[in-house]
């Protein structure tokens, strides 16, 4: 059995302190959400296209989620890094 490392040629950005998940994209950015957890100001922002949500003040977490990762699942942005 080998141990192949996978390579790539985008380096993961710095994680801010708040940081709650990371979804990668296909294009190889991230999108972070970002905030006070469960109930309190949450927002994701893309890496790659700078798309980021609108209204963080009414984003709980379980919402937030699944947007963030419908963004990563479809953004083809790559990093500018």
């Amino acid at each position: 059995m080998s141990t192949a490392v996978r390579a790539s040629a985008f380096t993961e950005p710095e994680r801010p302190k708040n940081l709650q998940i990371r979804f990668a994209t296909i294009g190889g950015s991230f999108v972070d959400v970002t905030g006070h957890g469960e109930h309190f100001k949450n927002r994701w922002k893309c890496h790659g296209c700078k798309a980021t949500s609108q209204f963080p003040e009414e984003d709980y977490l379980f919402s937030i989620r699944e947007r963030a990762n419908d963004h990563a699942a479809a953004c083809r942005a790559i990093p500018l890094t």
